[in-house]
């Protein structure tokens, strides 16, 4: 099968045995990079396809959303000769990519020591839930690992239920770390010539992915609790209420709270004891908030937003998804691309010599079967 691609990672074979959306993401953010990334699915095809709605055409916008850039094939593994040309795919791929419970493909042939003894220069990586101890045979799925890494704790009204991220933060954290870890030992084998076994799980990617809190506890024994959106270590930051509906108004330094004064004519308070330093401000911020408020209340959020920025102080309004598109737009960002004829979000990597592609729309199950098992017969 010839490889048409271009991009920093043309040349490379990825094979995806992964599914739902931290594997998928993954590889696609390798294909739009120029990997060839041959998409193995069950018979029933990747679960994302029945996630639903929304729809574009009957399909499932989500599987849309992380599957552009590759080919599918359908191998059933229980079947000896679809099962063999997965152990062959798995035998000439550079990369291959698997989130099956750990353990899970040992008995086809298709774990990292079976894989690496037709094949040891392979780039294995393995993505689980909970890593292959104690945790391995514990699912894995973002809402779990949102509620056990204590993400939920720290999400919602103080005084409210916990809440869940919009998305599923960790499971798009994870296939960052696995992309990233995946790149690494590539570099690793240009080196050396060997390739070697990438593991990443969610709720490790959780911990790391909470930072400041996680540091805070790990480093200063201090568990973090549910604020609404105030932040523990800085004020403001934070939505504050206008004239016509609420903006987010962020001091991220003491420069920027001066110029905030500024802009709100209240002259005097970064020389306000109580509010000068940030650790005055957050100290104090339910003395500071309502003078902030008050001087707010006079104007809309469009307009303060306007003279906010053009002051230096970071500001924004709270936007619907359709919000954020159009304002990348006018910013010249270019969000949206047009893959076959079907739109996605654009990689959000830009390269001045090598740009990533968008040349094959997320394909159908077993879209490019007949093609690749002709492939692997050669």
């Amino acid at each position: 099968m010839v490889q048409h691609s271009t991009g920093p990672l043309a040349g490379l074979l990825v094979a995806d045995f992964s599914r739902i959306l931290a594997g998928p993401y993954a590889t696609m953010l390798l294909a739009d990079l120029g990997a060839q990334v041959i998409k193995v699915e069950s018979p029933g095809g990747d679960d994302t396809r029945t996630w639903m709605p929304p729809t574009r055409d009957g399909v499932s916008t989500y599987y849309l959303g992380i599957n552009r850039n590759k080919r599918s094939i359908a191998l059933d593994l229980k079947d000896p000769d679809d099962l063999a040309a997965a152990q062959e795919l798995a035998r000439r791929a550079d990369v291959m990519i698997e989130n099956f419970r750990p353990g899970g493909l040992a008995r086809f042939g298709l774990d990292y020591d079976s894989v690496t003894a037709g094949n040891e220069k392979i780039v294995y990586a393995s993505i689980s839930g909970f890593g292959t101890g104690a945790g391995r045979d514990f699912p894995g799925y973002d809402l779990m690992v949102q509620a056990i890494s204590g993400l939920m704790s720290l999400t919602g009204d103080p005084d409210g239920s916990p809440y869940r991220a919009g998305i599923s933060v960790f499971d798009v954290m994870a296939g960052l770390h696995a992309s990233i870890g995946i790149l690494a030992a590539l570099h690793h084998r240009d080196a050396t010539g060997q390739g070697q076994h990438v593991e990443v799980n969610l709720l490790s990617s959780a911990l790391s992915g909470l930072v400041n809190h996680s540091s805070g506890y790990v480093a200063g024994g201090t568990v973090p609790f549910r604020m609404g959106n105030a932040h523990p270590s800085l004020f403001p930051y934070e939505p504050l209420p206008t004239a016509d509906g609420e903006l987010i108004v962020i001091a991220g330094n003491d420069g920027q709270f001066r110029k905030l004064c500024q802009v709100l004519d209240l002259p005097t308070l970064p020389d306000d004891p109580r509010f000068g330093r940030n650790q005055d401000r957050t100290a104090n911020r339910e003395q500071l908030r309502p003078l902030l408020v008050e001087r707010l209340a006079k104007r809309t959020k469009d307009e303060w937003f306007r003279d906010l920025l053009a002051a230096g102080v970071p500001c924004a309004p709270i936007n619907t998804i359709d919000g954020g598109v159009a304002l990348a737009q006018e910013l010249g960002l270019d969000p949206v691309v047009a893959v076959g004829d079907v739109p996605g979000v654009r990689n959000p990597i830009t390269f001045s010599d090598t740009p990533a592609r968008y040349e094959l729309p997320p394909p159908g199950l077993d879209e490019h079967g007949e093609e690749i098992r002709a492939w692997l017969k050669n």
